[in-house]
């Protein structure tokens, strides 16, 4: 063990006291300090837009002029989906899934406004952002680092004497590689210090963190062992640093596109005009809450009539225009159970089958780990839908209950609540859900992290008699 430790101290030695180390280190510090910096500050001002546009929404629903509640309910309000402190780490689909969405009465409306949608034409090369840095140009620095380290010991001759002093090929291979890897780590490392040191870093968002260092710190190791075990098993650089290249870019360029299309294909999510008119085909058989001929709508009259025991909407003890505008509702909410649900179902299971791809590609399961650590994939963004359409139902509801039940009669639309009823109507908040209670969406991920690093250490410890020395 000691003489593992000595040969990773040694092999990092030799990498500070190369001067292209040091300056790409000390690069790559600044570089990371500034993009991590500038993203932090612009999510907090993300944050800052978002609550103050909250405000003023609940602003002025509370200072609604006195009107009809369901026409309230027309009027309807908005939910803002929040920045976690974690966007700036991986922004994840946040930025093509739109973060507003408009609520109220008889209609599921989609979100919108997403940040690709606002962009300017010179941004659609893509930002510079942090998870840019970790997950593309921090393994290829370690790619450079590590493709020449053991050819350039057997090309000076030292492997050999190495190889005759006693040393065992593997722990000097397993030396090198580690010794790659703490570059990366340091550079990992110090992201997170620059993160938690300008954000608000809590107990939860500590807790995201360090699942996001263990994810980061396994593909990392990935990428080292491999370029080490390349560099010991092929006769020249060139191609060592071939291999290792054409492996990082099968990884992360042609793999994801290739399985991400297989499950589109696979998993199809029905086209938007095909998905709308099946829905409104759905949604016609249900109670018409603003056709007064509706034979449904008789239908739910005589059930009134027959349970107050009276023989006129006008002697009933309530408005039956409230009721009807709930029923209407509540069928709506079966509709868009089935038809929202049944997509939603399609969308996890792309997921997954995206997931399980981390068995041939252990990229895809750093991506699907790192956005779901930072709360922004797509588990994350449909609790934010289904938490988004609950308070929809209660606030519909709620002002449907008003109209049917706060003292108006049948027919009197003219009928009103005032400001008071309107603050009393409970505003949408979201909290992004604790990781503890959401981990199991990614165990796979990390699975397939750690047998990658696994299969990786066998191959330099299998294969270390194969190794050329000379």
């Amino acid at each position: 063990m000691s003489a593992t430790r000595n040969i990773i101290f040694n092999e990092f030695k030799k990498l500070l006291r190369g001067p292209s180390f040091i300056i790409t280190l000390v690069f790559f510090l600044l570089t990371l300090s500034i993009v991590v910096y500038l993203g932090i500050i612009q999510n907090k001002n993300q944050q800052l837009n978002q609550v103050k546009a909250q405000q003023h929404v609940r602003s002025q629903w509370e200072s609604l002029e006195a009107m009809n509640p369901h026409r309230a309910a027309h009027y309807g309000s908005y939910a803002f989906k929040p920045m976690n402190a974690l966007y700036s780490m991986d922004s994840g689909i946040n930025e093509v899934t739109g973060n507003v969405i408009r609520l109220e009465g008889h209609v599921q409306n989609e979100i919108i406004y997403s940040e690709a949608s606002q962009s300017i034409a010179a941004s659609k090369f893509g930002k510079l952002k942090t998870s840019l840095l970790l997950q593309y140009i921090i393994p290829l620095f370690i790619i450079f680092f590590g493709f020449g380290s053991m050819i350039r010991e057997r090309e000076k001759q030292r492997l050999k004497l190495v190889v005759f002093q006693g040393v065992s090929i593997a722990k000097l291979a397993f030396g090198k590689s580690i010794a790659v890897w703490l570059y990366g780590l340091i550079l990992l490392t110090f992201t997170v210090f620059v993160h938690c040191l300008f954000s608000d870093a809590d107990a939860e968002n500590f807790q995201r963190l360090s699942l996001l260092v263990i994810a980061y710190g396994l593909y990392y190791y990935v990428i080292a062992s491999l370029t080490t075990y390349l560099s010991a098993r092929l006769k020249d650089k060139s191609s060592a640093l071939s291999s290792i290249l054409a492996v990082w870019i099968l990884w992360t360029i042609f793999l994801p596109k290739i399985w991400g299309n297989t499950a589109e294909k696979i998993h199809q999510l029905p086209s938007r005009k095909t998905f709308k008119e099946s829905m409104r085909e759905e949604r016609s058989r249900g109670i018409d809450g603003h056709n007064p001929r509706d034979k449904r709508r008789e239908k739910l009259k005589e059930k009134y009539l027959a349970e107050y025991k009276v023989d006129s909407l006008k002697n009933l003890p309530l408005n039956f225009d409230g009721i009807v505008m709930q029923e209407d509702e509540e069928y709506g909410n079966l509709v868009w159970d089935k038809y929202f649900g049944y997509n939603y179902d399609i969308l996890r299971e792309q997921k997954l089958f995206y997931q399980i791809s981390g068995f041939i590609n252990p990229f895809a399961s750093l991506q699907s780990a790192s956005m779901g650590f930072s709360g922004t994939d797509m588990v994350h963004h449909l609790d934010f839908l289904k938490e988004s359409e609950n308070y929809r139902r209660y606030m519909v509801k709620t002002l449907n209950d008003a109209h049917a039940y706060g003292g108006s009669k049948t027919g009197d639309w003219k009928w009103t609540v005032d400001e008071t009823f309107f603050k009393s109507v409970n505003d949408f908040t979201y909290d992004t859900p604790r990781i503890a209670n959401y981990i199991h969406h990614y165990f796979l991920d990390l699975f397939f992290l750690t047998l990658w690093a696994l299969v990786a250490s066998m191959l330099i410890r299998l294969n270390a008699n194969k190794f050329p020395i000379i």
